[in-house]
């Protein structure tokens, strides 16, 4: 099943085996149908109809087809066909069955596995989040898809000469240079987390590289972790309107203070007093059901915002 086309190697020595003119496997799952096949074969009109499990003679098939339908997991079906064979078809089919039956259960795992895969690669998209390894002279050796993208579009990184990450800050650049010579030392030092941008929210946080997958076979020595927020503050101010029913001034002292500022620094951001900055934190709090500033952090920044 790892080839491709699948299952070609089995087809074409069962048509060899039958000496039949073709083979084929008709894979189905809901209204999708995909059609393996070696040599030439048609296809019988009745498949929906058989039992599966049951070896089924041309005789019964009003042709010159022997089938057997398999019934797999999650609807997923699977049809052997095959077309003007020589006699004891039926003994082959029936041979085969557990061993095919086994076959289409670890296709059935597989997609399953390849679907959830999927899924979590969209949660990472829309959760604008990637990953960059870099070696000692701080050349990308690899990345995902999110990532590159960030690299793109935020201009805030961008690939220099010689593929090395360059930040458009000079003190985060001096910063980067001084943790990846760090790392590259030193496999077990802490991690550091830099802010790049406020106004959309862009983080990375920079780590020694502790997951060999990342490394790309080469010599990667630390990977930066990316996270960026594609909507502005005045965006996710209306959607905390909606979504808690706050008002838009508190709503932009709430996303202030999910960015981790302080009630006086998110009051300063504003243009607010203190005393009113602290009057709004209140009503944050009551209306969101957060219990402080972390708690306020998870409501906002782990909730349903995180996927906006």
């Amino acid at each position: 099943m790892f080839e491709q086309p699948m299952w070609q190697t089995f087809l074409s020595r069962l048509r060899s085996a039958a000496n039949a003119h073709g083979t084929a496997i008709i894979l189905q799952s809901g209204g999708d149908v995909v059609r393996l096949t070696a040599g030439s074969v048609s296809e019988p009109t009745s498949l929906a109809d058989l039992r599966p499990g049951r070896p089924y003679s041309p005789d019964e098939l009003g042709g010159e087809h022997h089938a057997i339908r398999l019934a797999g997991e999650a609807g997923l079906t699977a049809t052997l066909v095959l077309q003007n064979g020589e006699g004891g078809i039926a003994g082959l089919f029936a041979a085969l069955a557990p061993h095919f039956a086994a076959a289409l259960r670890v296709l059935a795992g597989l997609e399953r596995e390849r679907a959830r895969s999927a899924m979590s690669a969209q949660a990472f998209a829309r959760l604008d989040f990637g990953w960059i390894s870099l070696d000692a002279k701080r050349r990308i050796v690899d990345s995902d898809q999110q990532a590159e993208r960030l690299l793109r579009e935020s201009g805030l990184l961008a690939r220099g000469a010689y593929d090395r990450l360059v930040p458009s800050d000079p003190a985060v650049d001096r910063q980067l240079t001084a943790l990846v010579k760090e790392f590259a030392a030193n496999s077990k030092a802490r991690p550091r987390a830099i802010n790049l941008s406020h106004d959309p929210w862009i983080d990375i946080l920079v780590s020694p590289l502790r997951l060999a997958a990342l490394a790309g076979g080469k010599d990667a020595v630390a990977v930066v972790y990316l996270r960026g927020d594609r909507s502005s503050s005045e965006t996710r101010a209306e959607q905390l309107v909606d979504l808690f029913d706050l008002t838009p001034s508190e709503a932009r002292m709430a996303w202030s203070m999910a960015q981790g500022l302080s009630i006086a620094e998110a009051a300063e951001e504003h243009g607010l007093t203190i005393e009113t900055a602290r009057n709004y934190s209140k009503k944050i709090y009551a209306k969101t059901g957060a219990r402080g500033q972390v708690d306020l952090v998870r409501h906002v920044l782990t909730g349903v915002l995180a996927l906006a």
